[in-house]
């Protein structure tokens, strides 16, 4: 058996299947980590959603454009995206549903990898982003998940503390495990910058570079970040997202030998 954690795919579907071809995808004996961002921007966003919903030995952590989904699909507007057809689709409704009980943070004790979208904050260790992440999944899969993306367009707070609460709180576990790129020393975000390595904002950096880092012992595999173009240059951090719905690649690292395997997109997107 094999484990293959997989970049943001944003509807790419055709690469997709191109790529599970590339490493001889054996669904009795292999699995799949999604690492968020399933849908919109690409050309095939509800064939990817009900593709990955039927899979029976894959993961997937929710990404910011999944969260868009739900928000939407709970009436929220939102500009400029490509998610129409999964929300007249005639299994709206299930897609739905399925996809906001999707956790926000996987870990394999046996591999000793854990998956975010976005990384996890420099503050955290893994016990604590674990029981961070589980309170925001309480919520999505309760009868208040609606009320709760009402509350979800806000770049603040910025900054973790642990007397945060209600909104606030929830905000900030959602973009620091969903949105984060940047942050400074002191754990402040940075959620516009958008740029390689070399581009943070001054007294900014990358997530995985703060000095003193809870999790720097830890094999961290994320997506989000396709302008890193899969490098971090940072040991066990691992950046899955290579841009396919730009017109780059759609990767797969297999976690056992940390192989890498990449198919080109058919086209760009955008």
């Amino acid at each position: 058996m094999s484990t293959y954690a997989i970049g943001d795919l944003q509807g790419c579907y055709d690469e997709l299947q191109l790529l599970l071809q590339k490493i001889n995808y054996d669904p009795n004996k292999d699995q799949l980590w999604f690492a968020g961002d399933l849908v919109n921007r690409g050309p095939k966003s509800l064939q990817t959603l009900r593709f990955i919903k039927n899979l029976t030995n894959a993961v997937t952590v929710l990404g910011n454009h999944d969260l868009h989904l739900l928000a939407i699909a709970t009436g929220h507007p939102y500009k400029n995206h490509t998610l129409y057809e999964i929300l007249q689709a005639e299994d709206r409704d299930e897609l739905i549903d399925w996809l906001r009980r999707q956790p926000l943070l996987h870990y394999d004790a046996k591999l000793g990898v854990v998956m975010t979208h976005a990384g996890i904050p420099p503050q955290w260790n893994l016990e604590q982003a674990q029981h961070y992440a589980a309170e925001v999944e309480a919520i999505l899969r309760s009868d208040d998940y609606a009320l709760f993306l009402k509350h979800l367009y806000s770049d603040t707070p910025v900054v973790w503390r642990p007397d945060l609460n209600g909104w606030d709180r929830l905000r900030f576990i959602i973009d620091a495990l969903t949105r984060m790129r940047f942050c400074n020393a002191e754990g402040h975000l940075d959620l516009s910058a958008k740029g390689g390595l070399d581009s943070q904002p001054q007294g900014y950096m990358p997530w995985f570079k703060v000095p003193n880092r809870a999790t720097t012992n830890l094999k961290i595999v994320f997506g989000h970040w396709a302008a890193l173009e899969g490098e971090t240059h940072t040991p066990n951090v691992y950046a899955l997202d290579t841009g396919c719905v730009w017109g780059r690649y759609l990767s797969a690292l297999r976690l056992e030998d940390e192989q890498w395997f990449r198919v080109r997109a058919l086209k760009t997107t955008n």
